[in-house]
């Protein structure tokens, strides 16, 4: 698990100079790291120089400044682990949570025993604090495997997955394979970069949906949060409109960060599966049109106000309120 960010690569800072001066990049750096929100990626700029330059040597020695004839590149990425970008939010949140509830509920579990042992009638109420403990393991195990110590560089894995633009051109009209194909050039240089794993499933082929079944059960039981399911192509039309452009489908132990670490008891199942999912598939679908749109515009050198008219779109439609389950 890692945090979503947008990367800008130049080639050279003459490049960063001459196409992106007019958005406040400093003329001596070769690119920028973005969160998907438009904030910048990392407090230290001197760790972001040490990115963006890795990240230039490996895109020159894949060839594809020349092949694309570019001379900057917006790729699609994750940076690893999760706690580089969200230490704060993991101290504040998921193991002050996790710390409070296990505090709390092996406090409980102890005086439920005393009064087991009295011969008060309380089996169903222990047998329920032994589980709750199981489960509050399992919540603390799930964030804990996302996260190990980064200094600097050191430590950190960035994995891209969409090529999204480069000059002259949005990469929307390539098929998913190639992406992955164009990226593991890059990816050929060790070190900081990783390849993302994927996997191409044929749903008319029942051999091939097991093999992708197979695939994600194996990720998740050894500790991946699980897969994005995508069509193959980047932009698919369905009977109405574009189909969504990707779904996530998490692993069953992930998902207790999401959910809470008893999301697993069939009350609390129940409750999950009774949502409503047409607004959110609505919003990614428009989110998706808007940023895409937004990209064209900047590789055809529009104004920076039409390209911005359709970023703030996306930022509002972030804003716009939805089930909180999803």
């Amino acid at each position: 698990m890692g945090s979503r960010a947008i990367v800008i690569v130049c080639r050279d800072e003459n490049a960063t100079r001459e196409r992106f001066g007019v958005v406040g990049l400093e003329a001596e750096v070769a690119g920028i790291c973005y969160t998907r929100t438009g904030r910048r990626f990392f407090e230290e700029r001197e760790t972001e120089r040490e990115v963006l330059d890795y990240l230039r040597r490996a895109v020159g020695e894949s060839g594809l400044w020349d092949d694309l004839e570019t001379s900057w590149l917006c790729l699609d990425c994750e940076f690893m682990p999760w706690s580089a970008k969200a230490q704060e939010l993991l101290k504040q949140q998921y193991a002050a949570v996790g710390t409070a509830a296990i505090a709390a509920n092996a406090e409980a579990l102890t005086q439920l025993e005393v009064a087991e042992a009295r011969g008060v009638d309380v089996g169903a109420l222990v047998a329920n604090a032994r589980r709750r403990h199981d489960t509050i393991q399992r919540y603390r195990e799930a964030y804990r495997r996302y996260c190990w110590p980064v200094q600097g560089v050191s430590g950190l894995k960035l994995a891209p997955f969409h090529l999204l633009a480069s000059e002259g051109a949005v990469h929307v009209d390539k098929d998913h394979r190639w992406h992955m194909a164009t990226l593991e050039r890059i990816c050929a240089k060790e070190g900081l970069l990783m390849v993302t794993e994927h996997r191409i499933v044929a749903l008319e082929n029942a051999d091939s949906r097991a093999a992708g079944i197979e695939w994600w059960e194996r990720l998740t039981e050894r500790g991946g949060e699980g897969m994005v399911i995508k069509p193959l192509d980047f932009v698919t039309k369905g009977k109405r409109d574009i189909v969504q452009p990707a779904l996530k489908c998490r692993g069953r132990e992930y998902l207790r960060i999401i959910y809470g670490a008893e999301y697993t008891t069939p009350e609390n199942l129940r409750r999950l599966r009774d949502r409503g999912l047409s607004r959110k598939r609505s919003l990614a679908i428009r989110e998706f049109a808007l940023g895409v749109e937004a990209l064209e515009r900047f590789s055809r050198r529009e104004p920076l106000r039409r390209v911005h008219e359709r970023v703030f779109g996306v930022l509002a439609l972030e804003s716009e309120p939805v089930d909180p389950r999803l």
